[in-house]
């Protein structure tokens, strides 16, 4: 089963059993892959959906970060409640000797000699591995591989 009729699926189970989170962040999900679709008018696949599903998980971590620092632990709680369930459909992200052998990977097939070409693989490493791995962490794992 794909990721959309997993969704689609799930969906249908979280209206039927009247989950209002679960059914409000796939209805969300749903929405943003649908305007995703439109802009490339043509069918998501599930790569491009699994992108859809990073931003979103990425956009509720920084509400909940922002509403941390608001104070509003109720609006904070909620959000997270909705990254539960974003989560669940989200690839398994590199683990850290996965992004070390990936990292150095890219910098051995791109001959990267220093800082300078930090750009190049942290691009090399994000397309290889799009939706399980965090730009951040890229980024800061070649600065570190390529600076010793």
């Amino acid at each position: 089963m794909n990721l959309t009729d997993r969704i689609e699926k799930d969906y249908l189970a979280a209206y039927k059993a009247r989950d209002e989170v679960r059914l409000s962040v796939l209805r969300m999900l749903k929405a943003a892959a649908k305007n995703r679709q439109v802009e490339l008018m043509r069918p998501l696949s599930d790569d491009e959906l699994a992108e859809v599903l990073v931003r979103q998980a990425k956009q509720r971590r920084e509400s909940i970060e922002q509403f941390g620092r608001a104070g509003r632990d109720d609006l904070r709680a909620r959000e997270e409640r909705e990254l539960s369930v974003l989560v669940e459909y989200l690839p398994a992200p590199l683990t850290e000797d996965e992004l070390i052998r990936e990292v150095d990977q890219a910098i051995a097939e791109l001959g990267a000699q220093s800082v300078k070409d930090m750009g190049r693989v942290v691009s090399a490493v994000l397309a290889k591995h799009k939706g399980r791995a965090d730009g951040k962490r890229v980024s800061d794992m070649a600065r570190s591989r390529l600076s010793r």
